[in-house]
């Protein structure tokens, strides 16, 4: 019998999620309701905080998710391209990641569109939203390993110098200064191509959005590691 209510639980979780990922995608996050999935399910609103205590509960449980299947997404792409060809794995797990935001654009808002007032996202949430981070860091690491230098050498401030040796200790990249803001300027560049996607800013700009980004991704490849490689 606890087997029978734990595949029971496990359903009517899964569930909850599913109309849950519905409801922002019909009305944004901030008007998600239990009670309204209650509703939906024909369940006494009482009922639902059994399985989600709040509303902030069940948003961490889609925040979760996303950050989940976006990391995955980004390591199946990477762990399918030569481990030691960084401009192809870079090119990939931009594109996978655009794929999937495509493919999800909800729960990508969720993730990269506008705060939801009064939630602040717990602990639970840093694991699964390092997955993609960590993807590029591998990158990184072997451009660094294979001796590539950004196309243009940024200059780095004293103050995020510092910064920046708290990020080595943390991830374990073996990257000089300059590559890591490279690299940092390319990871922000990835996400805002793809919200400028996503959100709607290229509609009446530009046609075929995906030829666009497939161009840009290879760019911000090359501005990463276009440079002459180190003695």
């Amino acid at each position: 019998m606890t087997g029978l209510r734990a595949r029971v639980r496990a359903e009517l979780t899964a569930e909850i999620k599913r109309l849950a990922r519905e409801q922002v995608e019909l009305h944004g996050a901030a008007a998600l309701s239990l009670r309204a999935i209650a509703r939906d399910l024909g369940m006494a609103s009482s009922a639902i905080y059994r399985y989600y205590p709040s509303r902030d509960d069940l948003l961490t449980a889609l925040l979760v998710d996303a950050y989940n299947e976006l990391g995955a997404a980004a390591e199946a792409a990477d762990a399918a391209v030569p481990t030691d060809d960084p401009r192809a794995r870079f090119v990939a797990v931009a594109q996978a990641a655009y794929t999937w935001a495509r493919a999800h654009p909800s729960q990508y808002s969720l993730l990269f569109g506008t705060p939801v007032p009064g939630y602040a996202a717990p602990p639970d949430t840093i694991g699964p939203a390092t997955r993609f981070t960590l993807v590029l860091i591998g990158v990184m690491g072997e451009v660094a390993r294979q001796g590539h230098r950004p196309a243009v050498e940024p200059i780095v401030p004293a103050s995020v110098s510092l910064d920046l040796v708290n990020v080595r200790q943390g991830t374990g990249i073996e990257a000089d200064d300059a590559l890591m803001l490279a690299g940092m300027q390319v990871w922000t560049a990835l996400f805002g191509m793809i919200s400028f996607v996503v959100f709607g800013q290229f509609t009446n700009v530009v046609g075929d959005v995906d030829a666009m980004f497939d161009a840009v991704a290879r760019l911000l490849a090359d501005q990463v590691m276009g440079g002459p490689s180190a003695p």
